[in-house]
């Protein structure tokens, strides 16, 4: 789009449309209101205004509507639906990119032309009381504000009332002339309880009253002959049926627009509300309020809002919206002149010009009237078509900084391949000729070439880059990384060619590829190549519970054909038949006399049950995730006993599945923390303690959560001590390992706290299966590092859906980051709320590690470093080819709605892959070093 430092002034309005030499010197309309209060209730549904619980629970405002002067519409957001870019879309017009989903947590400062700019430079006052993400997005804009934190999920009264305070006084006060206020107390209930809670009707009954008093304060103040007043009602985005957003579905993108003004007609009767686009308020309110309209604004204005002025005035309001449009169309779009909206556009300004010259000649027949009528007609076609093309276009892309990503990423990627034979030989070591690349001649030759190249770039490059805006210390070390990792990758090749004439290439063994072995490969690059489809990606979960199912079958087998001898080579005697005597030897059990046997074969079916059960219990993707599940079921009101009966025998399991590798001490703060967690979801009233008959008061849950917190720190300590005795003092493996089961029973701690309690089923599956797998599975039929990691990996993916995520952002338990706090501290709360969403993954990966360490003997040394090499190279290769093909897609349809969420997603547990890989490898060389 245009530079965003450039800002439209008065001087760049045109005049009216004429023709002759009449002259018109009306550049700036009017403003139609004296002053304006902007509503915003953060996470406000469609039907919380025009529905249902709007009749029950906002009766002023549903009279308004109604009956009242006011005009309703239902506003669509465009994805992502989260606070920072909605607010962006209201005060630019623009369409924010997916990006802002990340710079949501630390808003910077818009310096793109936005409302306020323009009312701050016309003189207009502005007061802003509410989200504090105002606050740093306009930080020298308002007269007087007073922000509140926006992240604190737990806090649904106070964050509220801290804006209603200054309400009477401000309301009452003559020194400003715009007010906006953000409340977020609805926003703050939808994450703790959904959209359903008991507490969201007194919530609206809240915002109904404060409505109320604005409406009538503006009311009462206004003056014969002054300008009305104006209140809108808006919300930033809606909220899906978990309570959350981030995403695209209806109940997230459509959020209701009420404007209410004297100079409105009073209905008779309720009129069915419009559909509009949310940045179509950016260009009504800048006209209304007489502001010229934000250059990169894609919005269409609502006419209804100015039917009450002359025909002539708002022919002016739409060609000055229509030319606005039609300058961003020029500098956006290179072929602009065969756009349809263009020539719309031109056709509707000769035809108002020829309206003008009629008017002003002083014609006042009924034709003037019907050609004024169709005028408008014709302008807003023209504006419909341009926008249109705008929103599609949604910016321009700084391919120079993919490109550079694609790069470092794909290099990566291409050394973990080179390094295959190296990482899973024997010894697991791998030389990365990183010294000496740095040392040679092509390294440098490469390095001023690509400094070259940078530099050709941005000083040709027309629009803004990212790279190009860096400082030359970060850009010379991106440039270093690039250079030498391309030297080692040629120094890495021509190795492995040479190796390769030396020896010769000819493999007379075959593969060796077991059946197992191809399904693990088969279903790794079928989920991969699955990502360039939009329907694939929304619907994932669909694909990993296949894997695991089939998984599931394929290790059954595995174990019938352990368990069970098989007939092999028979004579070519084809006489040769199966007498009754031999029936008993064929199916006689080799090995695992007993029960052993009989719970190896029902690992897997215990298995397949599990993953059955976790799929009933929370309905996720695009397709099914309206539909009711076992979590809703559980979560309502009338089944809190059952809910609570569920959640102590979930943690009843989890206690004896975790403590039999523990010590003392660690069992005993294990039991008292699970114990705790139990206590802090009866404290903030998600389940009951028996004694109790009735639900007891809500509370934060502050203390008990600390309470967990102190266990959790005190086992990661004692396994941390552990682990550090059994490297630097004693060289004990049987205490490396024990300290490593403790670290991971202090890990499975903090994720009972943090899981809601209808998902502590999950958490106690995973546990179950982890402990069957490895003790009959994993062992027995002797897994190699490899075939057990990508087990892992699978299961881990699963779980990860099991647990109610998808690949939309609405499904981030954004509560889950304040469990124990009081306030907002970013930090913690970002850790917390990761840890919840990639519990499922880093569960099974601290796992890999445990089991792979305490596998660890003369027969497998380097288990570790396989796991290692392994896990990292199964994240990046879904990774790389992600960012190859959402590049690629990047003009889709859905790339903001599909594509670009699951590459945050993506990012995210490429991350915490990143972390668990750091963990593997310095647990390996430790070992290293003992050997």
């Amino acid at each position: 789009m245009s530079s965003f430092s450039s800002k439209t002034t008065v001087s760049d309005l045109p005049a009216e449309p004429l023709s002759g030499n009449n002259p018109n010197s009306s550049k700036v309309p009017a403003p139609l209101f004296h002053r304006v209060v902007i509503v915003l209730i953060d996470a406000l549904r469609e039907d919380f205004v025009f529905g249902s619980k709007g009749q029950q629970y906002m009766p002023y405002t549903q009279h308004l509507v109604e009956r009242g002067s006011s005009h309703s519409f239902v506003a669509k957001a465009r994805p992502p639906t989260v606070t920072m870019p909605r607010i962006k879309a209201l005060t630019t017009g623009s369409i924010p990119g997916f990006v802002d989903v990340v710079m949501n947590l630390n808003s910077p400062v818009l310096l793109e032309d936005n409302l306020l700019w323009q009312a701050k430079a016309a003189g207009k006052r502005i007061i802003f009381y509410g989200d504090d993400t105002w606050v740093r997005l306009f930080p020298k804009h308002f007269m007087e504000y007073d922000g509140t934190t926006s992240f604190f999920v737990s806090d649904y009264t106070e964050v509220d009332k801290n804006v209603t305070r200054h309400l009477d006084s401000t309301l009452n006060r003559d020194d400003w002339d715009i007010l906006i206020l953000h409340y977020l107390g609805l926003d703050h209930i939808g994450h703790l309880s959904g959209p359903h809670s008991s507490l969201i009707g007194p919530k609206l009954l809240e915002m109904d009253d404060i409505l109320k008093k604005i409406h009538s304060s503006l009311t009462s103040r206004e003056m014969e002959g002054s300008l009305p007043n104006l209140l809108v009602l808006c919300g930033d985005h809606g909220m899906s049926e978990t309570g959350s957003h981030g995403g695209s579905s209806d109940p997230e993108i459509n959020t209701p627009l009420v404007l209410i003004s004297s100079a409105f007609k009073r209905k008779v009767d309720m009129e069915k509300p419009g559909t509009v686009a949310q940045v179509d308020v950016l260009p009504t309110l800048a006209l209304a309020l007489g502001l010229p309209i934000s250059r990169n604004s894609v919005g269409c204005l609502i006419q209804p809002v100015f039917e009450h002025t002359s025909l002539r005035d708002q022919l002016r309001f739409l060609h000055l919206n229509s030319f606005q449009l039609n300058c961003l169309l020029k500098d956006s779009t290179p072929n602009f002149q065969k756009e349809e909206g263009y020539d719309q556009f031109h056709l509707a300004e000769k035809s108002h010009a020829n309206w003008m010259k009629l008017y002003l000649e002083g014609n006042t027949s009924e034709v003037l009237s019907n050609l004024g009528r169709k005028l408008l007609r014709q302008y807003l076609g023209a504006l419909k078509a341009m926008s249109s093309t705008l929103s599609k276009q949604l910016g321009k892309y700084d391919m120079y900084s993919m490109i550079v990503g694609m790069v470092l990423v794909l290099q990566v990627l291409l050394v973990l391949i080179l390094a295959m034979p190296e990482a899973l030989s024997h010894p697991a070591e791998v030389e990365i000729p990183l010294y000496s690349s740095l040392l040679s001649l092509p390294f440098y030759m490469l390095w001023l070439l690509c400094c070259s190249i940078h530099v050709l770039v941005c000083t040709s490059a027309e629009s803004s880059c990212y790279l190009c805006n860096l400082s030359w210390g970060l850009v010379l070390a991106a440039i270093t990384t690039i250079s030498a990792m391309l030297c080692v990758l040629l120094s890495m090749a021509g190795r492995k060619l040479a190796s390769g004439a030396k020896t010769g290439t000819k493999n007379t063994n075959g593969s060796g590829f077991s059946e197992l072995d191809m399904l693990l490969l088969t279903g790794t690059a079928g989920n991969v190549i699955s990502l360039g489809s939009s329907s694939f990606v929304e619907e994932e979960h669909q694909t990993w519970y296949f894997l695991i199912n089939t998984l599931c079958l394929a290790i059954f087998q595995d174990v019938c054909r352990k368990y069970f001898r098989e007939r092999k080579n028979y004579s070519d005697d084809s006489s040769y038949l199966v007498s009754k005597e031999d029936l008993p030897v064929l199916l006689s059990p080799i090995s695992g006399q007993g029960s052993q046997k009989w719970l190896a074969l029902s690992t897997p079916l215990l298995t397949l049950a599990c993953c059955r059960l976790l799929r009933s219990l929370n309905q996720t993707g695009v397709q099914w995730a309206h539909l009711p599940d076992m979590s809703h079921w559980l979560n309502s009101w009338e089944h809190k006993a059952e809910l609570s009966v569920l959640s102590a025998a979930s943690l009843v399991l989890i206690f004896f599945l975790v403590q039999k590798r523990c010590s003392l001490v660690s069992k005993i703060a294990l039991a008292l923390g699970l114990l705790g967690v139990y206590s802090y979801r009866a404290a903030v009233g998600n389940v009951l303690f028996p004694w109790q008959l009735a639900s007891r008061d809500i509370s934060k849950g502050t203390v008990e959560a600390r309470f967990v917190y102190i266990f959790v720190l005190g086992i990661l300590f004692t396994g941390s001590k552990d682990l550090l005795r059994s490297q630097v003092i004693t060289a004990d493996s049987w205490l490396k390992c024990r300290g490593l089961w403790e670290v991971y029973s202090g890990i499975v701690l903090l994720c009972a706290i943090l899981l809601r309690p209808h998902n502590l089923p999950v958490l106690a599956c995973s546990l179950l299966i982890q402990t069957a797998m490895a003790q009959y599975i994993w062992k027995e039929l002797q897994y190699d590092a490899a075939q057990t990691s990508i087990i892992h990996y699978w299961f881990g993916q699963a779980f990860f859906y099991f647990q109610g995520n998808s690949n939309n952002i609405a499904t981030v338990d954004i509560s889950a980051g304040f469990v124990g706090l009081e306030s907002y501290v970013a930090i913690p709360a970002i850790f917390l709320t990761a840890f919840s969403t990639y519990s499922g993954p880093l569960l099974w990966a601290c796992h890999l590690v445990c089991y792979l360490s305490s596998a660890q003997d003369s027969r497998h040394p380097a288990s570790l470093g396989h796991g290692c090499y392994c896990f990292a190279l199964l994240r990046s290769i879904p990774t790389v080819v992600y960012i190859i093909l959402v590049t690629a897609l990047r003009y889709h349809l859905f790339i903001w709605s599909v594509f670009s969420p699951k590459l945050l997603y993506e990012a995210m547990h490429t991350l915490v892959a990143t972390v668990v890989c750091i963990f593997f490898t310095a647990m390996d060389q430790n070992h290293i070093a003992q050997s």
